[in-house]
């Protein structure tokens, strides 16, 4: 089974946050869609591993962040390579309280839902939501996730609904160029950059740090 064949499903990239205890939280997501127009709802998947997951069974609400394709990079390598056990992923991101839930302001703008129902498969929870809030920031162009493979070459976090294994991906290269491809990871945010060499002057797409932060997988 080529798994590659599900990245020619549409997605977008989402940044879905909600509250801990007062402490805002969030992760980001590609399974996002509206199910229904009236009254409007929409179903977002959020993986069980994700604290967040968790975060929004407790609160019964959550807001989508639908991020653009000039968002700062940052903002994917923080909420999605990132845990919120550990991290304030909100310490360095620009954000608003709107219908009472965090969103991030540097996006296409953002929707708020309560949680009217949910799905559980073995590794993901369906959240289905019913739409309190929506509103844009701009006009800016969506960042679908093809964009952000083939423009920003992010990869997906393991707990993505659409991540592929390192080792799969990196088969399907040497079978493409006829070699080895060699893969440096970062230590920050968990970027794979694959090639022969990392380039000296290269710098992380996702958080921005340089080739010594950078070591070979």
């Amino acid at each position: 089974m080529n798994q590659n064949t599900f990245h020619k499903l549409s997605y977008g990239v989402y940044v879905v946050t909600t509250w801990d205890e007062g402490r805002p939280a969030g992760c980001v997501a590609n399974s996002t869609m509206q199910i229904t127009s009236s009254p409007a709802s929409i179903a977002v998947s959020i993986n069980h591993d994700n604290y967040t997951n968790g975060c929004i069974e407790k609160n019964g609400k959550f807001a989508i962040s639908i991020l653009a394709e000039d968002s700062d990079p940052a903002i994917i390598g923080t909420f999605g390579f990132r845990s919120g056990k550990d991290t304030d992923k909100f310490a360095q991101v620009d954000y608003s309280v709107e219908e009472y839930m965090p969103v991030i302001k540097d996006s296409c703008g953002y929707i708020v839902c309560k949680v009217v129902d949910k799905m559980e498969t073995a590794t993901h929870t369906v959240f289905l939501g019913e739409v309190i809030g929506a509103e844009l920031f701009g006009n800016r162009n969506v960042m679908t996730y093809a964009y952000y493979h083939q423009v920003v070459k992010g990869k997906s976090p393991k707990n993505a609904p659409t991540y592929i294994p390192d080792e799969a991906e990196a088969k399907e290269e040497e079978k493409k160029e006829g070699g080895k491809v060699r893969k440096f990871k970062c230590q920050v945010c968990g970027y794979i950059y694959e090639g022969e060499e990392l380039p000296t002057d290269y710098t992380c797409p996702l958080c921005g740090v340089g080739p010594d932060k950078f070591t070979e997988v």
